[in-house]
């Protein structure tokens, strides 16, 4: 006797779903790093100035 074939179909659409959810897992991680490593974005500080005038 086979296993049912919606048995197999099931299992690959978690799988599916486990990936895609891994995936963006890791996007969202790396978009929440970036702007700590990007100086681009860090406000600049101006050296010269000591705050009093």
């Amino acid at each position: 006797m086979s296993k049912n074939q919606n048995t197999f179909e099931k299992r690959r659409r978690e799988m599916e779903k486990r990936r895609k959810a891994e995936e963006k897992r890791a996007r969202r991680q790396q978009r929440k790093d970036q702007p700590a490593d990007d100086p681009a974005l860090s406000p600049e500080v101006d050296e010269d100035s000591d705050g009093s005038d």
